[in-house]
């Protein structure tokens, strides 16, 4: 092709965006969750389609599609119309973790999917069985290595976030732990409730209601910052463990190739929603951090993600497949 037609090409596919961005949208559009109704990703998911429904004044239909760990409904999206209707919401379980896990994946995280904005942030915490006599990190690492191989630490499931928070705080601090996996968060819980198991790196939207009512004992909670939901409890750095970061993150995302102008349209749309203060409440509410910032911030986070959680799933030694 020319180069005078090549540059006419250009342009006119250009404004061709542009104006298809001005008038988006204009039908229903579909949000996939890759996960069942309950737990978080399915309510926060809900919050943002109802956002969204108010702001745009279309329909925004929940499409619930899950299976393999999130693999099922993430195919789905990374297969579908590159044309803005079609949305998914992420975990960072998802698209930093399951690269690792899978030999092989149907998609990319990266590849595959134009990241839209970061949405929001569930903490791991740290939470011991109230029978433990320790009530700091300090105090909790010194116990476990006085007693090596002797405490046990629930889960969800093998390369789920509280797996990988206990295999990331034993490789930095040198402790000897034996992880249990559940198949629910629930059951991990209730055997830590009863004493079966001694701690969880529980997510914060799973157990804050549990540490409220001293029914476990928070130690610390891995993010960069305290959470709104147990504002007394340090950070790991705080406590003396900086570095010791773990979370359920989530981010929304659309197919490959999705015209810039409406992935940007999204983006300013969407941080728009997460500044608002109604919105912003019922989300912290909910024990969820809300994130926002632009798309290569997105970007930018997942690219560190993908390499920290990779190297704790090799020292680990989870695999999926």
């Amino acid at each position: 092709m020319p180069l005078r037609r090549l540059l006419y090409a250009l342009i006119f596919a250009a404004a061709a965006n542009a104006a298809l961005a001005q008038t988006y949208p204009n039908r229903p559009i579909r949000l996939v969750v890759p996960a069942p109704p309950g737990g978080t990703i399915d309510p926060i998911s809900r919050i943002l389609g109802e956002g969204l429904n108010k702001l745009y004044g279309q329909n925004v239909i929940i499409d619930n599609r899950p299976g393999a760990n999130f693999n099922v409904g993430m195919d789905i999206v990374a297969k579908s119309q590159p044309d803005g209707y079609t949305l998914v919401v992420a975990s960072s379980g998802a698209l930093a973790t399951n690269i690792h896990l899978y030999r092989s994946l149907p998609f990319h995280p990266v590849n595959s999917f134009e990241h839209i904005v970061l949405y929001g942030n569930v903490p791991n915490v740290l939470v011991v069985h109230p029978s433990l006599p320790v009530k700091t990190l300090a105090e909790f690492t010194a116990h476990v290595k006085a007693n090596p191989g002797k405490f046990n630490f629930g889960s969800t499931g093998n390369g789920s976030s509280m797996h990988l928070a206990g295999e990331l705080y034993k490789s930095m601090s040198g402790t000897q732990m034996t992880h249990v996996p559940y198949v629910s968060p629930a059951a991990a819980t209730q055997d830590l409730l009863a004493g079966r198991t001694q701690l969880m790196f529980q997510l914060m939207t799973g157990i804050a209601q549990f540490v409220r009512a001293d029914k476990v004992r928070g130690i610390a909670v891995l993010s960069p910052k305290r959470s709104s939901a147990l504002p007394d409890l340090p950070t790991t750095a705080e406590a003396g463990m900086k570095g010791l970061e773990s979370s359920a993150w989530f981010g929304i995302l659309a197919p490959k190739d999705t015209p810039r102008d409406i992935v940007e349209k999204l983006n300013r749309d969407i941080n728009t929603l997460i500044a608002e203060p109604a919105f912003n409440k019922r989300l912290i509410e909910f024990g969820v951090e809300p994130m926002g910032g632009s798309v290569r911030d997105f970007q930018r986070y997942l690219e560190a993600e993908i390499k920290k959680w990779g190297d704790v799933v090799r020292a680990s030694g989870a695999k999926l497949d």
